[in-house]
């Protein structure tokens, strides 16, 4: 598969019956759960559960989402999900972006990108990355001059 960014972390996701709608697309609602779902597999995979977030009282929220939506997909086709983390300003914020491909044509279906903010859970307040998220998330992180 051709990526956007080197390293991907990939998921394969294939659309249900539950997933299509009216116009018998997979429902846009149902590639945002895909990319929240690939975004957890990726921090579990680096050694960060939600359990360690509520160690810690920290989380990286959602500031901004954005997604592109550039070809549909039908029920049954295989596809498979990228993430990767791209930037951070120093430890506060980071990017993770997604790329969907349809296997069968390798067709880039959807790209997305995702505002990262550290909080503090239980006050809701901005907060620096603990040492645990730095090591794990920025030590993860690949060039965005590599992207297209």
């Amino acid at each position: 598969m051709i990526w956007d960014y080197p390293r991907a972390f990939t998921l394969s996701v294939v659309p249900r019956a539950d997933d299509i709608d009216g116009l018998n697309h997979t429902n846009n609602a149902v590639y945002v759960q895909w990319c929240e779902k690939i975004g957890w597999a990726h921090s579990e995979a680096l050694g960060l559960s939600l359990a360690d977030y509520q160690r810690l009282d920290r989380a990286m929220a959602i500031r901004r989402g954005e997604y592109d939506y550039l070809l549909p997909t039908v029920l049954n086709d295989e596809l498979t999900l990228a993430t990767w983390l791209i930037s951070s300003e120093g430890k506060l914020t980071m990017e993770r972006r997604f790329q969907l491909i349809r296997n069968r044509d390798q067709a880039t279906i959807l790209r997305g990108r995702w505002e990262l903010v550290c909080i503090e859970p239980s006050s809701a307040r901005v907060r620096r990355m603990p040492p645990e998220f730095s090591r794990a998330y920025l030590a993860a992180m690949v060039e965005p001059a590599v992207a297209k």
